[in-house]
């Protein structure tokens, strides 16, 4: 029986297609003189955001220009400065990427009305959730808790300590009693580091990358070659079950009693 469902926030429950911090670390780095590309800005996106911008600085081609811009190779200290400018940009626009994504309140009421709790874990720092929570509250989204990196010690993401810390304030019996849902592979990653089931949602991820106008423009053939693509990467990451939608995890509800006996 599931006792819990812990769920990611941008790009899962809020921000349609992530792109709340996608800009800000975009802004940040061109703060620097330092251009960096939408795909390389959301590889390590679900991770604790200074290993997010950390791993950034690691790709091989963000490190040369780096080194090109600034005469010497990254240091620490250039994470601490990139980071800095990204709570700056961030916080100037968040209130604006907290709606809930289709079918979230829906899903959400409906899995509490099945007597299921709502956990949820994120790569944003407390500061920023006090934000973030308060805005889709007013919206109509509420967890019954969450937890950041900053919770459990600064291990976030791909640490599987955020799930457990959920697990405790939750009272859950088991990790086989437990769905992790996330649109990012370091989300996969948490899920499985944790031992609960790990589940990819396509459709709003920061994985497709793409705004709901947008994803809905695409012609059919095109719609369809994206989304496989995502699904055969959260695949390939050891998803244990892939989402077209947030609302097919009801969809999944029913199925999994029979696929975990």
């Amino acid at each position: 029986m599931i006792e819990a469902v812990i769920l990611d926030w941008a790009g899962t429950t809020i921000d349609y297609g992530c792109f709340a911090p996608v800009q800000a670390f975009i802004d940040s780095f061109f703060h620097f003189g330092v251009e960096v590309t939408v795909e390389e800005t959301r590889k390590p996106m679900g991770m604790l955001k200074k290993d997010h911008i950390r791993t950034m600085f690691q790709m091989e081609r963000i490190a040369e220009a780096w080194r090109q811009k600034q005469g010497r190779d990254w240091t620490e200290a250039d994470v601490e400065a990139v980071y800095g400018q990204f709570e700056t940009k961030l916080f100037s626009i968040l209130e604006q990427y907290t709606t809930p994504k289709p079918g979230v309140l829906e899903t959400v009421a409906a899995l509490r009305a099945r007597g299921v709790k709502i956990g949820s874990t994120t790569g944003y720092t407390e500061q920023m959730m006090d934000l973030v929570t308060a805005k889709a509250a007013e919206q109509g989204y509420a967890p019954d808790c969450w937890v950041s990196a900053e919770q459990v010690g600064g291990k976030g993401r791909p640490y599987p300590y955020m799930i457990f810390e959920n697990m405790k304030r939750l009272q859950v019996t088991d990790v086989k009693h437990v769905l992790k849902v996330g649109d990012t592979v370091s989300d996969i990653q948490e899920g499985l580091r944790a031992g609960v089931i790990s589940i990819g949602v396509i459709e709003g991820s920061s994985e497709l990358g793409l705004s709901e106008a947008e994803f809905s423009s695409l012609r059919e053939e095109e719609r369809t070659a994206r989304c496989k693509k995502v699904a055969e990467t959260f695949q390939k990451a050891g998803a244990h079950f892939v989402l077209q939608t947030f609302s097919d995890l009801l969809t999944l509800m029913d199925f999994l009693p029979n696929s975990l006996a």
